[in-house]
């Protein structure tokens, strides 16, 4: 292994050498401790240290880091007290994830690392999202990512890289290539010769390192960012290199030939660095055992703080209170100067008002910058706030919205407009598993809204049509809001995008154009969680929300001799429990209407809710209506026989007559 190409000074060259013993001595204690069953399960990256510890040497302190499983080198070389991954590991309140997550799941901002999920591809988008925002406030910064060669095939990857190419973002692709992904052979994962290949196809220079040689690591990386701090781009960079150990300890090694593993033990990067120093006189044998000996004293010292750690007490509601960031809305009152404008204005205007509220929030989408939007509510932005912070996106909707959660990482707010509803299913993996869970799982708020135009009743077919609110309200964390007329959806779009927390904002297209209303001209908030009653009676309560609103009221102009409570939901979640229980009490009778298909829905868990917490107050069964069982059809008369509308003034009248 050639040591000498590189010129790095000696104190460097010692400090890489402490860096790169102490997450090895780390683990080689961690495998014992999980024989022992004291720690519950092991990613090792025996034989990789050289890349987790060279690439941190080489990037400042205030720069961030995206690392996986095998990058415990990142953690501490950036010197995170030992006792705090302990306790991490261990499911303790210590931890970074106090018991909620497990392993490397986790991120710091104290130490400007990020933490990986296990879906692994959408931390690459993350790193954009965070490379982006420092060149947004012109602040000279790389931002690393890794991720292994088998996470490459993943369209994350593909998505992230063309991302960051496109936009020149200063992010460092690290991709550990160690022969293996879990089982699977390279062979069986890409054809092409060089992951660093892959880099060419997305006009993004490459490079190919030895992984195991620690100086090529560091100097190699020096060298990139400190030139990519000044000409602004990404590199991708593939490091040769072996996993010594099984994808995780339960896996074992069987499946690797042994001539194999006997070639990579050769090339130990410890092994042979130290040999290598031992030569140049920068160690010797007293100054390695001392080395050895520190280390292992700080190991012992923070593993008995660890230990002595009581287990986590389980606390119902501490859980509950922090799935979502806490918001103290400060209402902002509507003016008395109003316009009639339309859904489409209304949301457009909002939009406008918070971008010039907020000078840290950016809009992303297909087609949102001079084409203003399919829809054309972005119109006009950019001559207003410039292609910096109104940015047309390639059609790749699972890296903006990972890029959306690294703009809030990263001290900025974002909002996505997913052009049709529908296609939040290319993104759905980071909303779920990302912008959801961060803030539970690790502290961190995702600052990030996405507009969701959606619904049926315009012809537009099984791709373009459907209202899927319920994936969302599903998931714990995401924020769902759904309005029906132009002087709510302004008023929560506006709270929407002052809220730290996920925010998926439906928008009915059905609605955008076909009706005027009186709005503030002002900038103003809506608080999220509170229905509206829109008719009050003592017949029954109608509960609906978006085009079911307009439905309802619809059938209600036609049936003047019903006495109804017509509530609109206005947002999903937070859900206004109370304000339909009240009603319920009061009227006897609840009828459910939603445009979604029926099971599965918003209507079946009111349905539930009620039944358990009213059920001595109804004086006959709660009716839900939806739309078919089956994907929204094109065709108009289809369609209209699909949507809910059509069967909703039966059924009312059928629970009225009960």
């Amino acid at each position: 292994m050639n040591y000498t190409d590189f010129k790095v000074a000696k104190d460097v060259k010692l400090k890489l050498y402490k860096s790169i013993l102490k997450p090895r001595m780390i683990e080689e204690k961690m495998l014992i401790l999980l024989r022992q069953g004291k720690v519950s399960k092991w990613f090792s990256g025996i034989g990789q240290e050289a890349i987790s510890v060279g690439v941190t040497t080489a990037l400042n302190n205030d720069e961030y880091i995206l690392p996986m499983h095998r990058n415990l080198g990142v953690f501490t070389t950036r010197e995170i007290p030992l006792y705090r991954l302990f306790t991490q590991w261990q499911g303790k309140a210590s931890g970074f994830t106090q018991g909620r997550d497990r392993s490397f799941h986790f991120g710091t901002q104290e130490f400007k690392i990020v933490g990986m999920i296990s879906h692994l591809g959408p931390q690459l988008g993350v790193a954009d999202g965070i490379a982006l925002a420092h060149k947004l406030k012109n602040e000279k910064k790389v931002t690393a990512v890794f991720t292994g060669e088998g996470a490459t095939s993943e369209g994350d990857f593909h998505e992230a890289l063309n991302v960051a190419s496109v936009w020149s973002l200063p992010v460092l692709f690290c991709v550990e290539n160690n022969g293996y992904g879990l089982s699977t052979p390279t062979n069986e994962q890409f054809k092409c010769e060089n992951i660093a290949d892959k880099g060419v196809g997305y006009g993004m220079e490459s490079h190919i390192i030895d992984g195991n040689n620690i100086l090529e690591v560091y100097f190699k990386v020096a060298h990139l960012v400190r030139d990519m701090r000044i000409n602004p781009r990404p590199v991708l960079l593939e490091f040769k290199t072996f996993r010594m150990r099984g994808h995780e300890e339960a896996s074992g090694t069987k499946y690797v030939p042994q001539e194999l593993l006997d070639t990579w033990a050769e090339k130990d990067p410890l092994e042979n660095y130290t040999q290598y120093l031992l030569g140049e006189s920068i160690l010797s044998d007293e100054s390695i055992a001392k080395y050895k000996a520190d280390i292992q004293s700080e190991i012992d010292e923070h593993l008995k703080i660890a230990f002595a750690e009581e287990a986590i007490i389980p606390d119902q509601s501490k859980e509950l209170s922090e799935v979502y960031q806490k918001f103290d809305l400060k209402e902002v009152e509507p003016s008395k100067f109003v316009t009639k404008i339309r859904l489409v204005d209304a949301i457009s205007e909002g939009l406008r008002q918070s971008m010039k509220k907020f000078d840290n929030l950016v809009i992303m989408g297909q087609d949102v910058a001079e084409y203003g939007g399919v829809f054309k509510i972005t119109d006009g932005f950019v001559n207003d706030f410039g292609k910096e912070r109104v940015r047309n996106t390639p059609i790749c909707e699972s890296a903006i919205v990972s890029a959306a959660m690294g703009l809030s990482i990263n001290g900025m707010k974002a909002v996505m407009e997913m052009q049709f509803a529908d296609f939040a299913s290319s993104g759905f993996n980071p909303i779920v598993n990302y912008l959801a869970k961060s803030f539970y799982r690790w502290g961190e708020n995702a600052d990030v809204v996405i507009r969701m135009p959606c619904g049926g009743g315009v012809s537009a077919g099984p791709f373009h049509s459907q209202t899927n609110e319920a994936w969302f309200t599903k998931t714990p964390g995401l924020k769902v809001v759904y309005p029906a007329f132009p002087y709510d959806a302004k008023g929560l779009l506006a709270t929407s995008i002052e809220d730290p927390n996920p925010v998926l904002f439906f928008e009915h297209k059905g609605l955008y154009r076909s009706f005027y209303q009186e709005v503030p001209v002002d900038y103003y908030t809506l608080p999220l969680g509170k229905a509206c009653l829109l008719k009050q009676g003592d017949q029954i309560t109608i509960v609906t929300y978006g085009a079911g609103v307009h439905w309802a009221l619809e059938t209600l102009e036609k049936n003047t001799e019903i006495r109804a409570d017509l509530l609109d939901l206005r947002t999903l979640q937070p859900l206004d429990v109370k304000a339909i229980y009240d009603s319920v009490k009061r009227t006897g009778k609840l009828i459910i209407l939603q445009e979604d298909s029926l099971f599965g829905g918003i209507a079946s868990d009111i349905s539930a809710m009620v039944m358990e917490n009213c059920f001595e107050y109804l004086d006959g069964p709660i009716k839900r209506v939806g739309s078919l069982e089956t994907p929204i059809p094109f065709n108009t008369k289809l369609e209209e026989q699909y949507l809910a509308k059509s069967r909703f003034e039966s059924d009312l009248k059928e629970l009225m007559a009960y």
